[in-house]
C-alpha cells in the first residue's frame, strides 16, 4: 500500500498514526496530497474486489449531534470496509448529551476505542475532544470547518483535472463551514479560490486571515467578493452549498432573499471555463442555490463527489487509526 501511494511523496502512512484530522490547515500540502493519493487507492482497491483491512480488530466511535447521510454511511460503511468496527452514537445515546463535560467522555473512550469521529455543532467540541482523548478525532463537520468533505472534493478535483496547485475554485453562496474548509485547503495546496457572497453572510474573518497567510506560502489566491461573476470568471470550478445549513432553518425566507443574485445557473457558469466542473456537498435544493439545468448537466459530478467521501474518509481512517 505504501508503495502505491508515496511514489510522488517521502511519507509512509506511519507517519499519519495517532494524528487527529481537525482542520486542513493541521497538514501540509504533501501531507493532502498523501491522502489524496491514497484515497485514490483505495478507491481502486474497492472497485477491484481487493482486500485492505487495516482496521482488523479496531472499533470507530461516531458521535452524531447533527443528522447525516453522507457523512454516517460512509463513516460506517468505510470502517467496516477496512476490517474495523463502526459504533454510532447519537447525543442521546451517550451522557456528553446529558451534560457531561468533554473532557470526561474523551478520557473514557480513549479506554475503548481506537479512534472518534464527531459531527457536531460548535468547533470547540472537536477540539475539546482532541485536546483530551488519548485516540485519533476526527472532524465530521462542525459550525466552522467540513474538512472530510473537503479532502473527498479535491479528491474528485484531481480525477476530473489531474491537479490542484493553479486551478480556480469558485464558491457562491454562504460563506459558511464548507467555504472555510474550502479556503483553508486551498491555501495549503496552492488552489485559487474565490468566494462570493452577500452582505453580511461572508466567511469568519479570522479564518480569512489565517488563510491569506498561509496562501503566501503556496502562492494560491484567497479572494471575497461580492460579485459571484467575478468569482465565476474563467473558473475551473464551480461549488455551492445550501443557503440555510442545518441550524439556520429559521432563517430560510430571510436568506432567500439574501442570496437571490447568487444562484449557479446557466447564465452565471457561462463565464466560467467550458470545461469547469460543478461541486456541492449535498443535500441539494435544485432551483434555490443551484439550477437543475446545472446541477443535472454534464458539467457536474457531485454523485463522484459524494462517493469519494468514502475513498477519502477510509484514507484519513488507515493512516490515523490503521
Amino acid at each position: 500500500m505504501t508503495d502505491a501511494v508515496s511514489k510522488n511523496s517521502s511519507l509512509e502512512l506511519s507517519h499519519f498514526k495517532g494524528k487527529d484530522f481537525v482542520e486542513l490547515s493541521d497538514y501540509t500540502a504533501e501531507e493532502i496530497h498523501f491522502l489524496i493519493d491514497l484515497a485514490i487507492e483505495l478507491k481502486r482497491k474497492q472497485k477491484a474486489g481487493e482486500s485492505y483491512r487495516p482496521l482488523e480488530g479496531k472499533t470507530v466511535g461516531l458521535i452524531f449531534e447533527k443528522s447525516s447521510t453522507r457523512t454516517r454511511v460512509s463513516f460506517e460503511v468505510g470502517t467496516f470496509q477496512l476490517g474495523g468496527h463502526a459504533l454510532f452514537l447519537s447525543k442521546n445515546d451517550i451522557q456528553m448529551g446529558r451534560g457531561e463535560i468533554i473532557a470526561d467522555t474523551a478520557r473514557v473512550m480513549s479506554r475503548y476505542l481506537d479512534g472518534i469521529m464527531i459531527r457536531t455543532f460548535g468547533h470547540e467540541n472537536v477540539t475539546e475532544l482532541a485536546k483530551y482523548a488519548d485516540i485519533p478525532v476526527i472532524n465530521g463537520l462542525s459550525d466552522l470547518g467540513h474538512p472530510c468533505q473537503v479532502l473527498a472534493d479535491f479528491q474528485t478535483i484531481v480525477e476530473s483535472k489531474g491537479k490542484l496547485k493553479g486551478l480556480k475554485l469558485a464558491y457562491i453562496g454562504d460563506g459558511n463551514n464548507m467555504a472555510h474548509s474550502l479556503m483553508i485547503g486551498g491555501a495549503r495546496v496552492g488552489l485559487d479560490v474565490y468566494v462570493a457572497t452577500p452582505e453580511g453572510y461572508e466567511p469568519d474573518p479570522e479564518v480569512v486571515k489565517q488563510c491569506e497567510a498561509l496562501a503566501a506560502e503556496s502562492g494560491a489566491t484567497i479572494k471575497v467578493v461580492r460579485d459571484p461573476k467575478e468569482a465565476v470568471q474563467d473558473a475551473d470550478v464551480i461549488y455551492t452549498d445550501v443557503w440555510a445549513s442545518m441550524g439556520f432553518e429559521e432563517e430560510q425566507k430571510i436568506r432567500e432573499q439574501a442570496f437571490k443574485d447568487y444562484q449557479v445557473n446557466e447564465e452565471l457558469v457561462s463565464h466560467a471555463k467550458s470545461d469547469y466542473i460543478f461541486l456541492h456537498c449535498l443535500p441539494a435544493h435544485r432551483g434555490e442555490e443551484v439550477s437543475a439545468g446545472v446541477i443535472d448537466g454534464p458539467n457536474s459530478v457531485i454523485f463522484d463527489e459524494a462517493e469519494n467521501r468514502l475513498h477519502a474518509q477510509k484514507a484519513i481512517m488507515a493512516a490515523l487509526i490503521g
